[in-house]
């Protein structure tokens, strides 16, 4: 494959995980991921460090991604500013131990532990399940400790943390639009650490592909941010046209897919 049809393939899939993020109102990393295991597979990758390569690479586009919406939730005023700062010790000391675990797991126990996380998201999408929204937050040991679990598990997973973030500050006492802005600003600590963490836990590794840094592949990472941005707000549009129930079955319907397959690989 030449140098610009794999970058063809890559704007694609941006536009195609833009999309899919806008139009089921989640972050780009649950589709970027698989897409990414996928991608490099076709290219020859090595699969020891696929899924590795694909989790590194999905953080590095959330910090480019979660920086654009992390900006206009902070002109809107929707960022809790306090409990953001609570949350970020948690998440950047998770986000850097989530890098360590998945370095020490193989391509194969890192898979399918994404897709088990894949398919609790979508039986908590089919039967919507999510903490009740409560009215007194907590102290900032346990907004710490909460950090923490996020952070771990979105750099686990490559992912920006708002499926995990938004029911917890709604439980915290959060307005839906105080909850969605201040995850977003959650997330861009966790993919900048990530990231960063994937690069220097990868870097110099013998199987890396051309082009990658340690665990970040550049041109998947210039690729998707290209297109993600603008499709994710075709994404949007399309969100107001089609049904609720629909839109949430369909979304659940395909974690459930990939959370298979890499169950079953």
């Amino acid at each position: 494959m030449t140098v610009l049809s794999i970058l063809a393939g890559y704007l694609l899939l941006g536009a195609v995980a833009g999309t899919m993020a806008g139009l089921f109102g989640v972050g780009g990393g649950l589709i970027i991921v698989p897409a990414l295991v996928f991608a490099f597979g076709l290219q020859g990758v090595a699969p020891e460090i696929t899924m590795h390569l694909a989790v590194g690479t999905s953080l590095a586009t959330i910090v480019v991604t979660g920086a654009s919406s992390a900006l206009g939730h902070f002109r809107k005023g929707s960022i809790h500013k306090p409990w953001f700062m609570a949350l970020l010790p948690g998440l950047m000391l998770g986000a850097i131990g989530g890098v360590f675990i998945a370095d020490n797991l193989s391509g194969t126990v890192l898979g399918t532990l994404f897709g088990v996380f894949v398919l609790l998201l979508a039986t908590k999408m089919v039967f919507g399940l999510s903490p009740k929204p409560g009215s007194s937050p907590p102290g900032n040991v346990a907004m710490t400790i909460a950090g923490g679990v996020v952070g771990v598990i979105s750099a686990l997973f490559g992912i920006g943390g708002g499926t995990m973030t938004v029911p917890w500050l709604s439980r915290c006492g959060a307005s839906m639009t105080q909850a969605v802005g201040t995850s977003a600003a959650c997330g861009l600590p966790i993919a900048m650490v990530g990231a960063l963490t994937f690069i220097v836990v990868g870097w110099g590794n013998p199987l890396l592909p051309q082009w990658a840094t340690g665990f970040v592949m550049w041109p998947a990472f210039i690729g998707i941010v290209l297109t993600s941005v603008p499709f994710a707000r075709l994404g949007v549009r399309l969100a107001h046209v089609l049904p609720a129930t629909v839109l949430r079955f369909s979304f659940a319907t395909l974690l459930a897919v990939v959370g298979l397959r890499f169950i079953l690989a």
